[in-house]
């Protein structure tokens, strides 16, 4: 059974909704002789991941929006598993609509296009969320309406036409009731839409979203400390957001998805649903195997880093050219930042004072290279090094501000309209949602 079983394991982790599958081997399996078949016919009973659009839902999708005056297109991590990217840019270019990302949505559009307004959510722009508030349409394409971009449910986009595109019809009115559904490949609906659908009056809403972006840009203070969005603006700036960046999870996480632009799919990695702290440097590691022509950057915290720093032996062992920053500040910084907000600052179990110096570790490892940034004006000439050594891993250990909180923010289970654009100087009531 083997072979069979391989085989369907490699065709249901690739169809449908992707994702990980289970080979469970007995130990006396593993250790038995083997003679067959290696190429066996499957055998799926049930199991229909190719889904038929259906024109009927596609149509009445095509009726609502040309009645939109002020549309917003919602891309998901959907919209690139199914390679929907070109086909989403040709559809927001074609209706003039703008483009919010969910966190693993980052790459459906180049973050850089004029109608594109970056990630929305818990922590994403304020012009996306003012967007999501103000839209006579929302259409998710390849988002299953999580609660980081919702907030509360019942007050998300409620006076909205709302539309869901989606490979899993569990999906469809989990989160959010829909008053149109279509069920399919993210890029086959797309496709067939745009063969329904062409330019709506939406000059007056861009024009509208605009000031908002003017008004409420994503923003840091330069004076003071190192700051986590300074280093990671630079980082944009030298690169035109041609590298692959992976993060790890927290504060630098957000930062990294607010100032670290996307300009293509797949060059954003990051854990999402699971939120695994530890994930960034694995991941960045996978990716340079995958695309070794590529400069790849993992993002990560000094917390998450020290739950997989390890794997630096892998990287030393193949001569991997993986660029790290751990963006250090001494803090759990997430966890701390909610318990000084909502929590009076009682502060508890986020002081990581004891941290090893970084750069240090990483010249113990043969092959690596260990670099420190702590002064503002030496972020281009860090950056520089590390782009310029090439022979194995490199780890930057920046010693960044500690305090510094991420913004904006919508506490969990608020509704969008309750964003926090700003420190408040006032105290805050407890979220009711989950962290």
């Amino acid at each position: 059974d083997i072979p069979r079983i391989v085989k369907e394991a490699f065709y249901i982790t690739n169809t449908g909704r992707p994702g990980p599958v289970l080979i469970d081997l007995p130990k006396d399996i593993s250790s038995g002789a083997f003679s067959g078949e290696l190429d066996p016919e499957m055998d799926l009973p049930g199991y229909k991941p190719e889904k038929e659009v259906q024109v009927k839902d596609v149509v009445a999708i095509a009726e609502a929006l040309k009645k939109a005056k002020r549309p917003v297109l919602l891309a998901g991590h959907g919209a690139l598993i199914s390679r929907a990217a070109p086909a989403v840019i040709k559809l927001a270019e074609t209706l003039k609509a703008p483009v919010t990302t969910t966190l693993l949505g980052k790459g459906v559009i180049p973050e850089t296009h004029p109608l594109s307004l970056g990630m929305l959510g818990m922590h994403g722009t304020a012009y996306a969320n003012k967007a999501m508030v103000e839209c006579d349409l929302i259409m998710s394409i390849g988002s299953r309406y999580d609660d980081r971009i919702i907030g509360h449910a019942p007050s998300f986009c409620r006076d909205a036409v709302r539309i869901h595109i989606d490979i899993d019809e569990a999906e469809i009115n989990k989160m959010v009731n829909v008053h149109h559904a279509c069920v399919g490949d993210a890029r086959l609906v797309i496709e067939e839409l745009l063969r329904h659908v062409g330019e709506l009056e939406t000059k007056e809403w861009l024009a509208h979203l605009d000031g908002y972006k003017k008004k409420y840009p994503l923003k840091y203070r330069k004076q003071g400390g190192l700051k986590m969005q300074h280093i990671l603006d630079e980082l944009f700036k030298m690169t035109d957001g041609k590298i692959v960046v992976a993060t790890d999870v927290g504060q630098h996480q957000m930062w990294s998805a607010q100032f670290s632009k996307t300009v293509r799919p797949d060059d954003w990695l990051s854990s999402g649903g699971a939120g695994t702290m530890g994930y960034g440097f694995p991941a960045a590691i996978g990716a340079q195997f995958g695309r070794p022509k590529e400069q790849v950057w993992a993002i990560v915290g000094d917390g998450g880093f020290q739950m997989t720093m390890s794997e630096l032996a892998t990287a030393c062992v193949h001569k991997l050219p993986v660029k790290v920053i751990v963006l250090n500040n001494h803090y759990l910084g997430m966890v701390r930042q909610w318990q000084e907000l909502f929590y009076d600052d009682r502060r508890s179990g986020v002081d990581l004072e004891g941290n090893p110096d970084f750069a240090k570790l990483a010249d113990a490892y043969p092959g690596a290279k260990g670099l420190t940034l702590k002064r503002p004006a030496d972020i281009r000439k860090i950056l520089k090094r590390a782009m310029d050594y090439n022979d194995g891993p490199v780890i930057i250990n920046a010693e960044c501000e500690k305090a510094d909180n991420v913004f904006p923010m919508i506490p969990a289970g608020r509704a969008l309209e309750d964003m926090i654009i700003e420190r408040p100087r006032h105290k805050m009531e407890k979220p009711t949602g989950s962290t």
